[in-house]
């Protein structure tokens, strides 16, 4: 796919910090870590690879606004469009020397999300999506949700909250609920990816409550370009500002989210 020149530029950001990413995971057991809260962690990685990326893309457009997980927000001139970016998703993985994390890059104009980029680099997968124009894997695939029409043969994926987490109530009742009507719950802690699998057709499903804006704005791009559907778990609600999702492809779906809105 011929992605437009905004496009290019987020993968050349996302693959740049890839490689310092990759190189610092490497030697992740000599990270100076600090911990911002239980269980939310921040390290020089991180920090070196939103840096990178910043960089990259405000050269590039420095009119538009920021949005990442670790600068917070900066209004652009251009209050029309802003970048929405996630430099290190699934940061305890990464911690652990578990190869499943990612970097998610998104833009925002009119507050659509227009332009998506989720990178593995651990796996060198370059997810990207433009609005109208699918969904594609490493310029050679493009992705559509599954195929499955039947819970007992789905596969989900969810976040389980750690350390107490206020939503955890409210995810052991969901899983009570799914599981037994499903193929398998996968939770691999990068919700970027989660919502790549399912434009892959990787996951039939995906859920969560409680996230941010920078670990999921490129990816419903990826699955609604994937042919799936991304909807608020309840009513009325902002996705990308109140971070509740439920997603799936087009025959689970109404199953599936009738599952987990039974109790919301």
């Amino acid at each position: 796919m011929q992605g437009s020149a905004n496009l290019n530029i987020m993968v050349k950001a996302a693959r740049a910090a890839g490689r310092s990413l990759v190189k610092d995971f490497r030697e992740v057991e000599n990270l100076q870590v600090s911990q911002k809260g239980a269980g939310d962690f921040v390290s020089k990685a991180d920090l070196s690879a939103e840096a990178i990326i910043r960089e990259q893309l405000m050269d590039a457009r420095p009119t538009y606004g920021w949005l990442a997980e670790e600068s917070g927000e900066v209004e652009g001139k251009d209050p029309t469009r802003r970048w929405i970016v996630d430099p290190l998703d699934g940061t305890t993985n990464f911690l652990h020397g578990m190869p499943h994390w990612a970097v998610s890059i998104a833009l925002e104009h009119k507050g659509e999300i227009v332009s998506a980029v989720v990178y593995d680099p651990a796996k060198d997968e370059m997810y990207f999506a433009e609005k109208g124009q699918g969904c594609w894997l490493n310029d050679r695939t493009r992705l559509r949700v599954s195929g499955r029409s039947r819970m007992i043969e789905s596969v989900f994926a969810t976040g389980v909250p750690f350390a107490g987490g206020k939503y955890l109530p409210a995810c052991l009742q969901d899983l009570a609920a799914l599981m037994p009507e499903c193929a398998g719950v996968r939770r691999w802690g990068a919700a970027s990816l989660d919502l790549a699998y399912v434009a892959a057709g990787r996951y039939e499903g995906y859920w969560e409550r409680g996230l941010k804006s920078w670990d999921i704005a490129a990816g419903i791009l990826l699955v609604r370009e994937a042919g799936g559907f991304v909807e608020p778990i309840r009513g009325g609600q902002n996705i990308v500002e109140d971070g509740h999702l439920i997603c799936g492809n087009t025959d689970i779906f109404p199953s599936f989210a009738k599952t987990i809105r039974a109790r919301d």
